[in-house]
């Protein structure tokens, strides 16, 4: 009871100063894992948090299913562009590429480490996450179509490499006897499982609130409801059929994502409420593991694993993705930095660190922990400076034009 007193009281407090802090820079997930590390880190916490049990993987199975639902239905809504904003070229190019060199990185940094165990913790620190972003992605100086390509890449990538992150964390835990075919066997039937479950729930539901609405058999309010029901249904149905539950939502949110156009901007508000209140829990317990993982200090080689994530190997592969489209080299370079890390990541991690045996899922969390922080801290206080850029640029050239 103390834990749950403890919870919403802090989100009661982070409702009514929000805006003041937001002044100082001072955002949701830093106010969050701030307070978990204080409040649940060290040898005798206020709260204690147990990340072992087969609830909490569950919890953040959950948290991971509703954010990608989300995701979905929210990229979506840049199909209106009539340009591309090179969504296909940061997918299909620049994430498999990023994912490389982040295992080369960790071969170089960490010699002997198992390829399966770096190929994990690359698929754990490079999914883009946009909560330390946020006000970017709202902020009109920046041009329309970078603030896309970050919000289509943002929303699909960590549902692409769901699967492959299963699969990678199965090799390190796989029992004796069992193959690489049997891996990718079992792989390709979950994740087929999962097509299927949340293609189903995503079609049958956008046809049922549709003529629901026309039918007057039930109010945008109530339908709201539905909403948010879908993730948890999509993950479900997956899970009771042997597929990957989170992917399944990710699925369901592509389906609905017309749904949910026709029946108002408003219709997943609840949906994304939601999401949003899951996303401040799991912040809140990664300041429990940042406190766990660095109260002896930091190994140096981490700190480059972890610098090297968010630079060369997030930045280099965008970049030359973006060579031949419209966008200029100082937006292609603005979308490559800003590709920063949260909520997927910590979820990643901590569903290794359930799975993995000890040594090999505390050096993710350790990578995972250290990419995380320094991306809070590194993208937070450079959003402003490229936003005023941009807002100069835009200025620079107007003014070019009229003369």
């Amino acid at each position: 009871m103390i834990a749950l007193f403890v919870l919403l009281s802090l989100l009661f407090l982070w409702g009514t100063v929000s805006r003041r802090l937001a002044r100082w820079s001072v955002t949701a997930p830093i106010a969050f894992a701030v307070a978990g590390l204080l409040l649940a880190g060290g040898e005798h916490p206020v709260l204690a948090l147990d990340m072992e049990t087969h609830t909490f993987q569950r919890g953040v199975e959950l948290v991971l299913a509703v954010m990608l639902f989300t995701d979905a239905t929210e990229a979506r809504e840049y199909g209106r562009l009539e340009k591309s904003v090179g969504e296909v070229r940061l997918l299909a190019l620049a994430l498999p590429a990023s994912v490389v060199l982040a295992v080369l990185a960790g071969a170089l940094l960490f010699p002997g480490t198992s390829w399966w165990l770096l190929g994990v913790t690359a698929l754990v620190v490079m999914p883009m996450d946009l909560a330390p972003i946020l006000m970017f992605l709202r902020d009109q100086r920046v041009p329309l179509r970078v603030r896309a390509a970050l919000n289509i890449e943002g929303g699909f990538n960590d549902g692409l490499i769901s699967p492959l992150f299963v699969f990678c964390v199965a090799n390190l835990v796989t029992a004796e006897g069992d193959s690489v075919g049997d891996l990718v066997l079992d792989a390709f039937e979950g994740a087929a499982y999962a097509v299927l479950a949340g293609s189903a729930v995503g079609l049958v539901a956008n046809g049922v609130t549709r003529r629901a609405l026309a039918a007057g058999w039930a109010t945008a309010t109530d339908l709201r409801l539905a909403g948010l029901a879908l993730p948890f249904v999509a993950y479900a149905a997956s899970v009771l059929l042997g597929g990957n539950g989170f992917v399944a939502a990710f699925v369901a949110g592509l389906w609905y994502a017309r749904a949910a156009r026709a029946l108002g901007k408003d219709h997943l508000s609840l949906a994304h409420d939601a999401a949003y209140l899951m996303s401040l829990a799991v912040w809140f317990t990664f300041g429990k593991l940042i406190a766990d993982e660095f109260a002896e200090g930091a190994d140096l080689a981490v700190i480059g694993y972890a610098l090297l994530a968010l630079t060369v190997a997030r930045m280099v592969p965008v970049v030359l993705s973006l060579i031949g489209t419209s966008f200029s080299w100082p937006e292609r370079w603005a979308i490559g930095w800003l590709g920063s890390r949260g909520v997927t990541s910590i979820v990643f991690a901590v569903l290794a660190y359930t799975q993995l045996p000890s040594p090999d899922a505390a050096f993710v969390v350790n990578a995972m922990s250290m990419t995380v922080l320094l991306s809070i801290f590194l993208h937070g206080i450079t959003v402003e400076p490229v936003a005023r850029w941009f807002e100069r640029r835009t200025a620079s050239a107007a003014v070019t034009e009229k003369g």
